[in-house]
């Protein structure tokens, strides 16, 4: 493995889209191309010792908006664009694993007989021991693209960095469509709001604004050229890219930065707890002890300064023998004690009906 001190980031959610799987035929799953995006992934995996994970498209399969677009419902349209992901998923797995590549397939909808439930620690935990992990399925809800996928993915799993590989020859970001417009130029720096007002189509606004509100870093790139995934992922001066002007920042800085804030949140909050003032002391006296017949209760000053501790309670030796030296008067339960019940002594079937039932205790 190379020294990993080259790497211009150390975990990276690489983005292929859909139509790339089918390469020149437009249509369906071209197995030279997934060869050559396997190699790819391996020499980055381990050459160059980047942990890597991959959002899958399946553009070249099925598209939803073309869906609902015929006539289908969008949701139902979404879901098989979900399932067309799956396939594409499988099929990188297959060919990363006859490479000798160990690779999980995380699926967003279950389908325990071919893949993994999404777990995001599980997925984590892959990526610390070695595995390339493939995310399928989208988020696993309709109306939301693959994009947005990985843009949540990477945020997720806290990715260094989102790589986004294009096809067709495109190699960055231009004013429009080189394929179509010969006057389009290419970008080669940019902020997040440079892409949403300027209304450029690299990746779906909701996609740009998840990466922006986390300070997720975006690389465009031609998937199919040769050496460009490892030209991205190694330190590479030429290569520029900013975002809200911080270009160098790294998953290990974004997350040091939040628990900076987390921090700096609790003190600001729990210096708003107001603290109780100091006691002096509590004074008990025979005025809120009284039972519940208006007869007055014999209690204990205490004084400032003194702890509760020679408080009269129910279970205390001074109270047994302040009962013992103070004979109760006579409640009036003449009934009670003509049947053969103590007054004093509370009942299990009426516990109201006791006389020694106390209010101040």
């Amino acid at each position: 493995m190379a020294d990993q001190s080259t790497l211009r980031w150390k975990r990276v959610l690489l983005k292929v889209s859909g139509e790339a799987f089918a390469g020149d035929k437009g249509f369906g799953i071209d197995g030279a191309v997934v060869q050559r995006i396997a190699e790819d992934i391996m020499d980055a995996r381990y050459n160059l010792g980047a942990e890597m994970a991959i959002v899958v498209g399946g553009g070249n399969i099925w598209r939803g908006m073309t869906g609902a677009e015929g006539g289908l419902d969008r949701a139902q349209a979404d879901y098989m664009g979900m399932l067309a992901t799956v396939m594409n998923a499988l099929a990188l797995q297959d060919v990363l694993e006859q490479r000798g590549v160990p690779t999980r397939v995380q699926s967003a909808i279950r389908m325990p007989q071919v893949a993994e439930e999404y777990i995001r620690r599980r997925a984590i935990r892959h990526l610390e021991k070695g595995r390339v992990v493939i995310f399928a399925a989208g988020t696993g809800n309709p109306f939301f693209t693959t994009d947005t996928t990985a843009a949540l993915r990477a945020v997720e799993i806290d990715a260094d960095v989102l790589i986004k590989g294009t096809h067709g020859g495109v190699d960055g970001i231009y004013t429009a469509d080189p394929r179509v417009d010969a006057s389009a130029t290419k970008i080669d720096e940019l902020t997040y709001l440079d892409v949403l007002n300027d209304g450029l189509k690299v990746m779906d606004s909701t996609a740009i604004t998840h990466s922006m509100d986390n300070d997720m870093p975006i690389v465009v790139f031609d998937l199919l050229g040769d050496g460009n995934l490892r030209s991205c992922s190694v330190a590479n001066p030429s290569v520029r890219w900013s975002w809200r002007g911080r270009a160098d920042r790294t998953g290990a800085g974004r997350r040091s930065d939040r628990m900076a804030k987390a921090i700096t949140h609790a003190k600001q909050e729990f210096s708003k707890i107001r603290r109780p003032p100091p006691s002096a002391g509590r004074t008990y006296s025979s005025r809120g002890l009284r039972c519940r017949n208006g007869h007055p209760r014999a209690g204990v000053d205490l004084g400032a300064g003194s702890s509760s501790a020679g408080h009269h309670t129910p279970r205390s030796g001074q109270y047994r023998r302040h009962r013992a030296s103070h004979p109760q008067p006579d409640l009036g339960l003449v009934a009670s004690s003509e049947m053969g019940v103590d007054p004093f002594k509370p009942s299990r079937r009426s516990p109201k009906s006791a006389a020694a039932s106390w209010s101040g205790w």
